[in-house]
């Protein structure tokens, strides 16, 4: 299965992005440039994170401009697999394929650890390698990554079971200092009305070894090779 992953100018882990798809049997991940108008007939598209375009105007907003988001959107509203990880993320709300913005950090600095995530729904193509309740240890690296959206948004996704991933204690508890950015309701990733994008700030690319302290991000990559090899629809 052919897996693309999106560069930006400012991009700067795509590399992981392709190296965490490499780990997995039967996947075949391609760069796509942001010039490129065709995603080429891949089975999923990867957002990474970075800085694309310097993060000019604010994070996200440059991006969405570029010739290949079109394709991108298409593929979205086509039903095809989406993850955005962190700058992707900003992308994807900037583009309307996810509600809600992301804003600066409330401490007003770049943060950048490992933190804990809470799995909150198996209901989609990018966690059933999981279990609800689940704790992951993931990083992160973002001075954007204050999850903002109306109240009636965030009771959408409350009710609608769309809220994939929310910062948590190592114990899975729900506590202010758990939450690095000051994200309504601890939200640390979200899934659009058809369940086939997922935006989310923490790093998965960068917990998939143990060399890099941690493999939980792994699951995220497997589920979507497993919904992939399955032919399932979101």
């Amino acid at each position: 299965m052919r897996i693309a992953v999106i560069t930006f100018p400012g991009s700067n882990c795509d590399h992981d992005c392709y190296r965490a798809l490499k780990l997995l049997d039967g996947v075949e991940p391609e760069f796509r440039w942001h010039r490129d108008t065709d995603l080429g007939g891949v089975d999923a598209v990867l957002l990474p994170g970075g800085f694309s375009y310097g993060d000019y105007l604010r994070a996200g907003a440059i991006a969405r401009f570029s010739p290949i988001m079109e394709a991108v959107k298409a593929f979205a509203l086509d039903g095809g697999p989406v993850v955005g990880i962190c700058n992707g993320f900003q992308v994807l709300c900037e583009s309307g394929l996810l509600p809600g913005a992301l804003l600066r950090n409330e401490s007003l600095r770049f943060q950048s650890y490992p933190v804990h995530i809470r799995v909150e729904t198996t209901a989609t193509p990018f966690t059933s390698h999981y279990r609800k309740g689940q704790v992951l240890r993931i990083p992160i690296a973002h001075g954007e990554g204050n999850y903002h959206a109306p109240p009636e948004v965030l009771a959408e996704l409350e009710g609608d079971d769309r809220i994939v991933f929310r910062y948590c204690t190592p114990d899975a508890g729900l506590a202010p200092e758990a939450n690095p950015n000051g994200s309504a309701h601890h939200i640390a990733g979200i899934v659009n009305e058809a369940r086939n994008v997922l935006g989310m700030m923490p790093h998965p690319e960068r917990a998939v070894e143990e060399l890099l302290g941690s493999t939980d991000g792994l699951g995220l990559f497997q589920s979507l090779v497993n919904h992939l090899s399955a032919g399932a629809t979101p």
